[in-house]
Order: C-alpha cells, then sequence, then structure tokens
C-alpha cells in the first residue's frame, strides 16, 4: 500500500481550527457496523483480567475506576486502537513526531446517568496531588491530546460531549488544591440547570476563582456516531451531557491520551491513586506509537508480535527531574 494511502495528517485548515478551537473532528475510524462487532468481542475479552496492569483496587462505586485505565496494554483491538494511522498521524500534526500514549480509559454512560461536569486538565494532579504529567520546562502549555473515540453512538441525548471551544488557553483550575473522593455527595448534583457529576469528586472545589462559571452559552456538542473519533487539548474546557433515557443503549467512549516523548509521564511516583484506590506502577509502560524516545526517562512498554499487545521493560520507577 502506497505512503499516500497510509498518511492521515490534518489539513493546513484542520490544525489553524484546531489551535484556535482547541478541538478537531469528528473523524471516522470505523464503519458503525465494524465497531459494533469488534466491541462486542472486546467487552468480553477485557472480563478477563489476569494480564490488566492495575489491579481491582478502588471500590466500585460510579464509572470510572482504575480498573478502566491503561487495557490498551493488555488487550489486543485496543493495542492496536491507539496506533492506528488515522489516530496517529492526527496526533503527530499537533505534537511532533516524537510521540507516547500515555493513557487510556473508558467512559461508559448509562441511561439515567448524569452528564459529566466541566472540567480541563494540564498536569492530571487533581484526583491525586501530584502531577502525572510533566512538561519540560518552557517547552509547552501542559496536558495532552484527549483522541476520544465512540465505541457506541454518543449523541447529545446519550450523554455525548461538549466543548467550550477556545478555552484551552486559561486553566480556571488549580490542580494542586485538594478535591475531597465522595461518590455519595458528589454525584448528580443540579449545576446550572443540569445534573452533572466527577465521578464522586466535585471538580468546582478546584475552581481558582470560587466565583466564576463556565459560559455554558458558548458551548458547542460534539455528537459522534460509532466508529467515530475526536481530539482536543486536556487543556479544552469539556463535559458531557446527562444520558437521558430515551433509549436503553448505553454510550461508551474510550479514551488515548498523547503527549511528546519529552513530557515525564508519573514523575517519580510508584503507584497513582485515583476514585477511593491505588496501584502500583510497577506493570505500567507508556507506548512509544511514533518516532523514537530520545530521553529515556519513561517506562516505555514494549510490543510483542502476537497483536500488538504490550509487555512492560524500564520496570523501575522514572527519578524526579
Amino acid at each position: 500500500m502506497s505512503a499516500q494511502q497510509h498518511s492521515f495528517p490534518l489539513t493546513a485548515g484542520e490544525l489553524a481550527d484546531f489551535h484556535r478551537r482547541g478541538y478537531a473532528g469528528p473523524f471516522t475510524l470505523y464503519e458503525p457496523g465494524e465497531i459494533a462487532r469488534q466491541w462486542a468481542r472486546t467487552r468480553q475479552d477485557l472480563t478477563d483480567r489476569s494480564g490488566a496492569v492495575y489491579r481491582d483496587t478502588c471500590d466500585g462505586s460510579g464509572a470510572a475506576s482504575l480498573s478502566n485505565y491503561d487495557r490498551h496494554l493488555d488487550n489486543a483491538f485496543l493495542a492496536d486502537h491507539i496506533t492506528r494511522p488515522r489516530i496517529v498521524d492526527r496526533v503527530v500534526s499537533v505534537l511532533g513526531p516524537d510521540v507516547l500514549c500515555w493513557r487510556s480509559d473508558f467512559f461508559p454512560k448509562y441511561p439515567g446517568n448524569e452528564g459529566t461536569d466541566w472540567h480541563q486538565s494540564a498536569t492530571f494532579a487533581s484526583a491525586c496531588g501530584r502531577p502525572q504529567i510533566q512538561w519540560p520546562r518552557g517547552s509547552g502549555p501542559g496536558g495532552c491530546l484527549t483522541v476520544w473515540c465512540a465505541f457506541t453512538d454518543a449523541t447529545a441525548d446519550m450523554g455525548g460531549l461538549q466543548f467550550i471551544p477556545g478555552t484551552h488557553r486559561t486553566m480556571y483550575y488549580d490542580e494542586t488544591k485538594p478535591m475531597r473522593y465522595d461518590p455519595e455527595r458528589n454525584i448528580s448534583v443540579v449545576k446550572n440547570g443540569v445534573r452533572r457529576g466527577f465521578f464522586g469528586y466535585d471538580y468546582r472545589e478546584l475552581q481558582i476563582d470560587p466565583h466564576w462559571q463556565p459560559q455554558e452559552s458558548k458551548a458547542v456538542s460534539m455528537e459522534l456516531r460509532a466508529g467515530q473519533f475526536v481530539l482536543f487539548w486536556s487543556r479544552l474546557l469539556h463535559a458531557s451531557h446527562p444520558h437521558a433515557g430515551l433509549t436503553q443503549q448505553m454510550r461508551m467512549g474510550f479514551s488515548a491520551r498523547y503527549v511528546p516523548a519529552s513530557v515525564q509521564v508519573y514523575p517519580g511516583a510508584s503507584e497513582v491513586e485515583e476514585y477511593g484506590g491505588r496501584a502500583g506502577l510497577d506493570r505500567y509502560g507508556a507506548v512509544l506509537v511514533s518516532g523514537e524516545d530520545r530521553f529515556g526517562h519513561n517506562r516505555i512498554a514494549a510490543s510483542t508480535t502476537t497483536g500488538h499487545v504490550f509487555r512492560h521493560r524500564n520496570s523501575s520507577p522514572p527519578t524526579a527531574p
């Protein structure tokens, strides 16, 4: 197959729009029937956690948990998904040639579930109190590029994504502030007339200005057909609608998160702590999806010859700068 057929960079216009708005898409990765078949099979395969990087260490309350993280490291379909040229070429358009996938996670939303609250992330320290990614000083804006793929339809009525364009240029939250994990208290809270939550946290506790509110009048809905994806800065204000329950189908999103290889992942950490649980990083590795690792300060997961499932090397934790 020719190089042209393998090449899927953002066009000049798409890249300019991305820098202005903070997101690009939607783009088609799978046809609806294809992703339906793949997801039905993968959903069954994921019940086998014998190769999973993290043990089940969360309390199980709410949609998000550590058990949702990084299944691309032990599942062949997800390992292939994060390296797809239609994704990686567009990510490289923004981040440059040397790119790591440092995390993946699932975002299910069931009929009747509340919407996800407005939030943005530069260091991903909000839930654990320490930076999970760290850009070299003066090298960039912080944050990561999130590729959110709809494994099912993700319309507004089913809990589709919302963005406030242009907000990636300003951080409205201080990720060094503590958030209290309380899944009984912090779900389905009515905010500006909408039931919202943040997986057992109240993201408003991180606001730099306690009186500030997102300008929801400027929000746009990103409705995705099954098999489509959108990429956006983690610093962009984003949220999701509630699942209105007009259909009994769940909404399932899968996020893969990318950073330049120069970024340190889990600097100085030996475990990850979120959602009322913690898990060791001894089996964790970032995946080099493009270019080279010229820095050597991250654990890198090595691929096998079977199905792109990754196995881990560099097992000692990275040291703090």
